[in-house]
């Protein structure tokens, strides 16, 4: 017997069943992450970056996947899966690798968990009228389904999870064996595993998936499914004379981890037709866990049962919400739904799931002969893969995905009892002579749903098409129609009816010549709302089935995309995303790239001690000084731009003798975007910053805080940094030429355009221990002051140089004073393009449109600002107010173009415009205290 970590396990099972159990992403294994490839890629492509990330070589997931298939559509190819450790966070690793081009996704491997429901009284499954029988066989009609079939050996179900008692009296003879490779040391069916006889340890990488002490999960699910049947003893397994194959996907040595999906990929790569999944959790949607079940269920062609969850919500619980699975939920002996039982729209059908008599398997006894009683939808699955099993035994021909329909077709069903949960407890419950027998069973089932555009979430005065693929599963139908309905009052259906008409048994159709049209509403949506669309799909003798298809409206963010520099700005200040994961937000890309800028935001301080901001802090997490005031709105076309969004927040008020060290500032932000010529590489943020204190901030510091990750031909990490002093440019580049059009931008920074004095901190992240700023071991509220409050001492031209590395940056300004009640307005341009010149020319072209398309709200008055002669032959004076400060005075074309620049010494000074071409010029006077502009006629 293995030596078990019963500690870790038994933390696994506590609160799994809880009605309280917390929504959310599940557990992660720390560093460890998967990628894929694109088609044509090879690991070669990914060497800088993950030497860059400090990575382990990518080992391939699963060398010996099945290929995909042009004769089975929607299948998937997991050869291109690699999986990696690395000390960087996710989020640096997926924008890293996902900035070389090569790469489709990064995601972490999660740990999903048993649906172990205690048997306790309090946990409502020890009613004694039920415990001493298998009462379940009668309610799902088994008895009278066996009288039809009794299933076959060869059909299998591959049981993944917890360990299972290979020797207990009711699963011994029901065990597949691997005759090909037998007990000798030798991989002789040359499948990658040696002596895998008796299935395998997908956790714990052996071939010993037998029972473990700490958990008796598998054995409780096993003994469902497959208890041998007619052996005068114990208890009958609803799949009869199938087989199952035990995969233990969970870890009782100091190095294995969780391994669900590996265990589909194995149960399909090894002839289980169908696999049950009696574990997950909620939330954590992954492409990789998708992934592998659409191999399993189109590639393989096995039909994926599993728990929809013990948590009594409406809420996706994976993997039973993935595409391709049966989602089985759970019901008592009356029909009624189990108290703690997950409902939702994605829930498929029901089965028995309290009280459940199985198999034991804690070998309590002299022999292998104990029985227990169980609840939970971990023990309603099993009943409904072993009816799989029966109907592929009884359908030859049947796909994986008609079985699944057949299931769903015949349950008996049970509104009338579930009255609270109509629509989201499937069809009904399982049926299984039903299952076997009913003629003429017909399912249409929307396939596909593709919005356009597509977004992660839409927001108010949005309008879309959704078209739909349609695919008829079972017997022919006529007369077929597709209705779409909104179940929320903020989403409008325009056009929402789809005749598709007769479909041949596997027959498609899509509507996508004349798609469904939607619009959201324009105002009053609560944020981050989920709203709900419904498929009815009908047909001629009295065919009905609704699916669903949820959309996210009202996010708290906006994105500008006007022109080719696409920006998501939060609510709370920051940049491209809202969290530190990557998941919130839509990043910000430039023309064809992928995400450029893996965090960002703006930085407030003024001490040491007194800083704000909802930038990275260590251990994997970021402050979160701001808090929103107001959501972030986006206006299309707005008054002085083709987007302008409009967003406030504040930090707290800091208290004397408080332990917060905030700085006490409301701030009003402005952002604007362009998609006229001159203007597509820029936008421009404007902030407000009103001094909450009683006391006056002297100085303030505002800046915006960027870690660039731009693409390079062989890697994201080669970047390096540097400042324009003439311009208060700050900016990253990648080392290198792009080979490839799918590479546009090289250059990508923040440039000052109003307010104090700038300032610039250039930081090599993968500096050394004992430099100032050292982000390897976290982000400190010191080092944060150091990089706003270091002047341009830090500008650091040399930062990535000679060969590249990954670097950040902070570009801001210093605001020698704000008194209390007052306010000062600060304004960077955001800025991306191919090469240094044309950085420089957008940089440039943003100066002239703030100055010049946006009115300025200057803290000097105009009065005693003087330009003349106006119009002018050639010479010019410019006089600034006393106390303006002035320091710079430029001069833009109609195009945006800066054709003079002139540094000051003093508030007055003579510009020579000769040689510039008769017509009408922008002036801008830059001062410590703000900017004032004047259009001059040159003849």
């Amino acid at each position: 017997m293995k030596n078990t970590l019963r500690l870790f396990l038994i933390l696994l099972l506590i609160g799994l069943s809880s009605p309280g159990y917390a929504v959310g992403a599940p557990p992660t294994i720390p560093g460890r992450l998967v990628l894929k490839l694109r088609v044509g890629q090879t690991p070669v492509a990914l060497e800088a970056a993950l030497r860059a990330l400090s990575a382990t070589a990518p080992q391939q997931k699963f060398p010996h996947a099945l290929a995909p298939s042009p004769e089975r559509p929607g299948s998937v190819d997991l050869r291109g899966i690699y999986q990696f450790q690395t000390s960087a966070t996710l989020d640096k690793a997926r924008t890293m690798l996902l900035a070389t081009g090569a790469v489709e996704y990064v995601e972490p491997l999660y740990i999903r968990k048993p649906l172990y429901q205690p048997n306790d009284p309090l946990a409502d499954s020890t009613l004694t009228s039920l415990t001493a029988s298998q009462y379940y066989l009668k309610q799902i009609k088994a008895y009278r389904a066996w009288d039809v079939t009794r299933g076959d050996s060869s059909i299998v179900i591959g049981i993944t999870d917890g360990g299972v008692r290979l020797t207990h009296e009711d699963l011994r003879p029901q065990i597949k064996h691997n005759y090909a490779d037998p007990i000798n040391g030798i991989d002789d069916d040359g499948d990658g595993y040696v002596d895998n006889f008796t299935g395998w340890d997908l956790a714990n990488n052996d071939n010993d998936p037998g029972y473990d002490v700490a958990i008796v999960h598998g054995s409780l699910v096993a003994g469902i499914s497959s208890a041998r049947v007619d052996n005068a003893a114990g208890l009958a397994g609803v799949g009869n004379r199938c087989r199952f194959l035990p995969l233990n996907i969970y870890p009782n040595t100091a190095t294995g981890t969780f391994a669900g999906i590996e265990a589909i990929v194995y149960a399909a790569d090894h002839g289980c037709q169908v696999i049950n999944m009696s574990w997950g959790a909620p939330g954590g949607y992954s492409r990789f866990e998708q992934d592998a079940i659409t191999y399993a269920a189109v590639n393989r062609d096995a039909v994926l049962v599993a728990a929809a969850g013990n948590t009594n919500a409406d809420l996706l619980f994976y993997p039973a919400s993935y595409d391709h699975v049966v989602s089985v939920s759970g019901v008592d002996n009356t029909d009624r739904k189990v108290g703690s039982a997950t409902f939702s729209h994605r829930v498929d059908l029901v089965a028995p799931g309290i009280s459940i008599l199985t198999v034991y398997g804690y070998h309590a006894g002299a022999v292998d002969a104990d029985y227990t009683a169980v609840g939970g939808t971990s023990f309603a699955a099993p009943m409904v893969a072993a009816a799989a099993a029966l109907v592929r035994w009884q359908f030859p021909t049947y796909t994986a995905a008609q079985v699944a329909a057949r299931l769903r077709q015949t349950t008996d069903n049970i509104d009338a009892l579930n009255t609270t949960w109509v629509s989201r407890l499937g069809t009904g419950r399982l049926n299984m002579v039903q299952a076997l027998t009913r003629a003429n069973v017909q399912e249409a089932r929307v396939i596909t749903s593709t919005f356009a555009p597509a977004r992660p979430a839409y927001t108010p005065g949005d309008t879309m098409r959704l078209t739909a693929t349609v695919q008829n599963l079972l017997a022919p139908m006529a007369g077929l129609t597709v209705t779409l309905t909104s179940l929320s009052p903020y989403i409008t259906v325009q056009t929402g009816s789809f005749v598709v008409g007769s479909l041949a048994t596997l027959g498609q159709a899509n509507n996508a010549a004349a798609p469904f049209r939607l619009a959201v509403t324009a105002s009053g949506i609560p944020l981050n709302t989920t709203a709900t669309l419904r498929y009815r799909l009908t047909a001629t003798g009295g065919f009905q089935y609704d699916q669903y298809v949820d959309l996210v409206l009202n996010p708290d963010y906006v994105v500008l995309s006007a022109n080719d520099l696409a920006v998501t700005l939060t609510s709370r200040g920051n940049l491209a995303y809202d969290n530190l994961a990557g998941t919130v937000g839509a990043g910000l890309t430039y023309r064809t790239s992928g995400n450029m800028l893996s965090e960002g935001g703006l930085m407030l301080a003024t001490s040491s001690t007194r800083v704000s901001d909802r930038i990275r802090t260590s251990g994997g997490l970021s402050r979160q000084s701001f808090f929103s005031l107001r959501q972030a709105t986006r206006q299309q076309p707005g008054p002085r731009a083709d987007q302008e969004a409009r967003i406030a927040f504040q930090d707290t008020i800091p208290v004397v003798g408080s332990r917060i060290r905030s700085v006490g500032v409301a701030v009003h932000q402005r952002a604007y975007a362009w998609a006229t010529p001159g203007r597509r590489d820029f936008i421009v943020l404007e902030y407000s910053l009103k001094n909450l204190t009683a006391d006056t901030l002297k100085p303030l510091y505002a800046g915006i805080f960027t870690d660039w990750d731009l693409p390079n031909p062989d890697g994201a990490a080669r970047n390096a940094a540097d400042y324009d002093t003439t311009r208060a440019l700050g900016y990253c580049y990648a080392l290198g030429q792009p080979t490839t059009a799918s590479v546009p931008a090289q250059y990508a920074g923040i440039r000052l355009l109003r307010g104090g004095t700038p300032t610039v901190y250039s930081i090599n992240s993968g500096a050394s221990v004992g430099s100032p700023v050292r982000l390897a071991d976290g982000f400190s509220i010191a080092e944060k002051f150091l990089t706003l409050s270091s002047g341009t001492a830090r500008a650091q031209r040399s930062a990535g140089l000679p060969g590249g590395a990954d670097v950040t940056q902070v570009v801001g300004t210093r605001i020698a004073r704000l008194a209390p009640g007052d306010s000062t307005t600060v304004a960077f341009a955001v800025l991306a393009a191919p090469t240094l010149t044309q950085l420089q020319a957008s940089a440039d072209a943003a100066a002239s449109t703030y100055a010049t398309v946006l009115p300025t709200r200057p803290t000097t008055s105009l009065v005693g600002f003087k330009v003349y002669p106006n119009p002018t032959a050639g010479l010019l004076r410019v006089e600034a107010p006393a106390g303006f400060g002035l320091t710079e005075v430029q001069v833009f074309n109609a195009l945006g173009q800066a054709v003079l620049r002139q540094n000051a010494g003093s508030n007055v000074i003579n510009l020579s415009l000769n040689g510039l071409a008769p017509g009408l010029y922008t002036l801008r006077a830059q001062g410590q205290s703000g900017a004032l502009t004047r259009s001059v006629e040159v003849r």
